[in-house]
């Protein structure tokens, strides 16, 4: 072959002598490694495609120093993949910390919740499906507590949750381990009813189920020794793309005023569910700033999640800025471990090559997983991601329809919540309506039930909390903000109280009758706002409240039934 022509273009040889140059020369190697044969085969088929990428690679050669800086620039010095596998592997460890993190959390409030005595009791629930839907029940509600429901069901699941969590972070039977944290979570979950409905309690079920195709199927996973599958390592990805970016769609499409003129964050740190000590500061800032801060976050849930799909060097650089971002939003609120996932998320946009090198002079060469089972997870990984294209088309207020059968398919999988909807804070809360329930043994002199992290006492600090959970408290924010008609679960828990039920005041900072149950209970409304600068110099008060109404009618108990009370004050 002539100098010339060599240092022009890419050449090939195939077996039989031909040689062929450029785009084409580039196809034909690339098909001789596994799995690497679609582009020669567009090339050969597909009409326009060998001209439009000879033109591409003519232009690249061209200007080879520019594409050369180019390429540096969004790929680094090399632009052969790293691989995932050791990223895989932290990531993996990183997942099962935070679910032991949760099943621990759980399992602490877990009798005040769904337990026999409980808010919520598990079984009733469990009961009811039965009644309702007989055998097809399991499909509505698939959960272990088919199998019992009872107090030491549900405090053994926590156990095992946490047990299941701890042998995956040891690397032992990573795959089955994820799967059963999944099972384990989803049943309890569905035992808890409204208490486990967050969206990152979806979010660390659907991370587990992506997690179980990331995952190796062996007894032990040594770090790094297991390449990922792409199709599972691309889906991963895209489960963050999702989150960040339907969090900006939602807040644009629900058409919230303070969302559309950057205010909302003039509002957000006192009205968030459990604000903490710094959220008072942030609050203070000057308007322009929590502007500029709202327009700073619409970039990163609006603008930089795109960046995921870019070379690596982009991707890191979308690492970084979500990263950022999540960090700051753990220094001023409490969000359980939301953003610890989501920081951990953050970690499967990078790839091997920005550990340590001395991490990977010790690894092992990465082994492959057969092309059966690489096929049978991208299979699964495509259902996957059809399944999300639902959620996604209604963030956008879409109806779905034009999807076909995948609205259908969402809707029957839905109760395994395998793909969730996600999409925070919507509409931002203006104000800020606080619950005070309060007890009465005579109807005349009452005494408050305070919480232990949600506002109640002025002077109390708000504290840091996260990444445990007081799902009590959360669900007292949102009970706040509607009828309680609508929220069955607060009668359920009025008649706890006035029952004397030692689970569920356990959940409280302290029980104002420890002899015996009061006869009335109520509950007042209040408007909190953080207190001025001023204010909390003179008189250390971190909030100041005004009253609004009765939230309900007083209440009693009348053979076991809860019922409103006659000669009680209100």
């Amino acid at each position: 072959m002539p100098v010339a022509r060599f240092r022009d273009a890419v050449a090939f040889r195939d077996d039989d002598g031909r040689w062929s140059h450029g785009a084409e020369a580039v196809f034909r190697s690339l098909a001789h490694a596994p799995g690497d044969g679609t582009g020669l085969r567009f090339y050969r088929v597909v009409p326009g495609f060998a001209a439009i990428t000879e033109w591409f690679y003519r232009l690249v050669a061209r200007n080879r120093n520019l594409a050369g800086r180019v390429t540096h620039l969004l790929w680094g010095r090399s632009v052969v993949p790293a691989g995932e596998a050791l990223t895989t592997w932290i990531f993996l460890r990183l997942v099962g910390v935070i679910f032991a993190i949760a099943f621990l959390s759980l399992a602490v409030q877990i009798q005040g919740l769904a337990g026999s005595h409980g808010v919520l009791p598990a079984a009733d629930y469990i009961q009811a499906v039965r009644q309702q839907l007989g055998p097809a029940g399991v499909l509505y509600a698939p959960t272990l507590l088919w199998l019992g429901a009872g107090d030491g069901a549900l405090q053994w699941l926590c156990v095992a949750g946490v047990v299941a969590s701890l042998v995956l972070i040891l690397g032992f039977l990573p795959g089955l381990m994820l799967v059963a944290v999944w099972a384990i979570y989803l049943s309890l979950a569905i035992g808890c009813q409204d208490f486990l409905w967050f969206q990152w309690d979806g979010l660390l079920l659907e991370t587990a189920v992506i997690g179980a195709l990331l995952a190796p199927w062996g007894f032990w996973s040594r770090p790094g020794a297991d390449a990922p599958p792409r199709a599972a390592v691309r889906l991963i990805r895209w489960l963050l793309f999702r989150l960040m970016f339907a969090s900006a769609v939602v807040k644009i499409t629900s058409g919230d005023p303070s969302w559309r003129h950057l205010t909302a964050l003039q509002y957000h740190y006192e009205t968030q569910p459990l604000p903490t000590w710094t959220a008072w500061y942030a609050h203070h800032l000057p308007a322009t700033f929590q502007r500029l801060s709202a327009a700073l976050m619409f970039m990163a849930e609006g603008i930089v999640p795109f960046l995921i799909l870019g070379p690596r060097r982009v991707r890191e650089l979308a690492a970084l800025a979500l990263a950022t971002f999540q960090i700051l939003l753990m220094a001023t609120g409490n969000y359980a471990y939301f953003n610890l996932l989501a920081l951990a998320l953050c970690v499967m946009l990078l790839d091997d090559g920005v550990w340590p090198e001395r991490w990977r002079a010790r690894l092992a060469r990465p082994r492959a997983r057969s092309r059966g089972f690489a096929r049978a997870i991208t299979v699964i990984a495509l259902g996957l991601f059809l399944l999300s294209l639902y959620p996604i088309s209604r963030a956008f207020h879409g109806s779905g329809d034009v999807l076909g059968p995948i609205r259908p398919a969402y809707g029957a999988l839905a109760p395994f919540r395998m793909v969730n909807s996600y999409g925070l804070f919507q509409v931002m809360t203006t104000r800020r309506p606080e619950i005070d329930i309060e007890g009465s043994a005579d109807g005349v002199t009452w005494k408050p039930y305070v919480f232990r992290w949600k506002p109640g006492p002025l002077d109390r600090r708000p504290e840091f909390v996260a990444p445990h959970q007081p799902r009590l408290d959360w669900q007292m924010w949102f009970a706040a903000l509607s009828d309680f008609r609508q929220e069955p679960w607060f009668l359920s828990l009025c008649q706890r109280l006035l029952e004397g039920s030692k689970p569920v005041l356990a959940l409280l900072s302290r029980n104002p009758f420890p002899g015996a149950p009061p006869r009335f209970v109520r509950a007042t409304v209040y408007d909190y706002h953080f207190t001025d600068a001023a204010t909390r110099r003179a008189t250390h008060a971190w909030w100041r409240r005004e009253p609004v109404g009765l939230y309900c009618p007083v209440l009693t108990l009348e053979d076991g039934r809860l019922v409103p009370a006659s000669g009680a004050s209100p």
